[in-house]
C-alpha cells in the first residue's frame, strides 16, 4: 500500500497517495459543520439541532483536535479506502514554525487513534522544493491563513532566517468585501460570495504606478450573485494583489513580500544567497492570479539585493 499524503490547510485539505507527478485526488474544505442540540424542542417534543461551523485548522495550525480526528477518519477510511486493521503509512505536511506540542499531539493521534504503521511529518517548504526538483531554494507560501517565507539548504529549513506572517487569503477576502461594500452600498455581500469574487476577478497591477491609475479610473464588470443581486467590480480587483506588495493597504506596517524575501535570505551566509534567490518557488492559490508573477519579477528587479530573485516554475498539478 502506497503511503497516504495529507496536507491540511486552513481552507482546504488535500490528500492522496505518494504517486509522482499526480494531482491529489481528494481536495475538500477543511471547515466542517457539527450538529449541536440547541436545548429547545420543536413539534412533537423533538429536539432541535443547529449547524455549528468548526475550523479544525486555524492560520495553518491544528486547533480543534476532535474535529481533526473526525476529518482524518473520513479522509483515510472513506476517501482513500483504508480498511480497519490494515492501516498504512502517512506523510503529513508540516507548516513553518509548528509548535512542538502540536507535532507531538499529531503523532499521538496517528498512532493511537488510527493505528498507522508509519508516520512522518515533513515541512511544507522542503516538499515544495522537492516538487520542482530542488533541495535548496526559498519558498514563498501564501496560504489562506498565513504567509511563510522559508530558505532551505540541502533539504533543511533555515529556521533562524524564516519568516511567518499571520495574514493570508482570508484577510484578502475580507479586504475585497470591505472595498466592494463601499462602491456597492445596496448589495449585501457574504463571506462565501466575496471568496468566489476574489478567485474569479482578483489580479495584480503591473507596478505601483499602474495600481494608482486604477484607483482613478478602471473598467468595471457586473456580476450576478447566487441570490440574484448584481455587483459591480472594477478597481477593487487590483487591491488583492497590491496588498501583498503594499501591506499598508491591510493596515499593516511591513515591507512588501519581495523585500521580505530578500531580507530573509540576507540573514543566511552570503555564500548561499545566489543559490537561494535563484531558486525561488511561489506556492498557494493567490500566487496564480493574473499578473502576480510578472509583478513579483518586476519588484525583484528593483529590490535592494545585488542578486535578483528568480522564480522556478512549479508543476501544473501543484497549487
Amino acid at each position: 500500500m502506497e503511503a497516504a499524503v495529507i496536507d491540511a490547510g486552513t481552507q482546504l485539505l488535500k490528500a492522496g497517495t505518494a504517486v509522482p507527478d499526480q494531482a491529489p485526488p481528494m481536495i475538500i474544505p477543511s471547515q466542517m459543520k457539527r450538529m449541536v442540540e440547541d436545548g429547545t424542542s420543536g413539534d412533537n417534543n423533538e429536539s432541535v439541532f443547529e449547524d455549528v461551523t468548526v475550523d479544525p485548522v486555524v492560520r495553518g495550525y491544528i486547533r480543534d483536535w476532535d474535529a481533526m480526528e473526525d476529518l482524518l477518519q473520513y479522509v483515510l477510511y472513506t476517501g482513500l479506502g483504508w480498511e480497519e486493521g490494515n492501516e498504512g503509512q502517512v506523510l503529513f505536511t508540516d507548516p513553518l514554525c509548528t509548535p512542538k506540542a502540536v507535532r507531538e499531539q499529531l503523532v499521538q493521534l496517528m498512532f493511537e487513534k488510527f493505528n498507522v504503521s508509519g508516520f512522518y511529518a515533513s515541512e511544507q517548504a522542503v516538499l515544495s522544493l522537492y516538487a520542482v526538483g530542488r533541495i535548496s531554494g526559498c519558498t514563498v507560501d501564501i496560504g489562506h491563513g498565513k504567509i511563510d517565507i522559508a530558505p532551505v539548504l540541502e533539504g533543511a529549513v533555515q529556521h533562524i532566517a524564516s519568516r511567518r506572517f499571520e495574514i493570508g487569503g482570508v484577510d484578502l477576502t475580507k479586504l475585497l468585501a470591505q472595498e466592494l461594500s463601499k462602491s456597492n452600498l445596496l448589495v449585501n455581500l457574504n463571506a462565501s460570495d466575496a471568496e468566489m469574487l476574489k478567485v474569479k476577478y482578483s489580479c495584480c497591477a503591473e507596478d505601483e504606478l499602474a495600481y494608482e491609475k486604477t484607483l482613478r479610473s478602471s473598467d468595471t464588470e457586473e456580476h450576478t450573485l447566487p441570490d440574484g443581486q448584481v455587483i459591480r467590480i472594477g478597481r477593487e480587483k487590483y487591491t488583492i494583489g497590491e496588498a501583498l506588495f503594499q501591506p499598508s493597504i491591510l493596515g499593516i506596517e511591513a515591507l512588501g513580500i519581495v523585500e521580505q524575501l530578500v531580507r530573509s535570505i540576507s540573514t543566511v551566509s552570503s555564500e548561499n544567497h545566489r543559490q537561494l534567490l535563484e531558486n525561488t518557488v511561489l506556492c498557494g492559490g493567490i500566487t496564480s492570479m493574473p499578473g502576480f508573477e510578472d509583478r513579483f519579477q518586476k519588484e525583484a528587479s528593483l529590490c535592494s539585493s545585488a542578486i535578483r530573485p528568480s522564480l522556478v516554475k512549479p508543476p501544473e498539478y501543484m497549487p
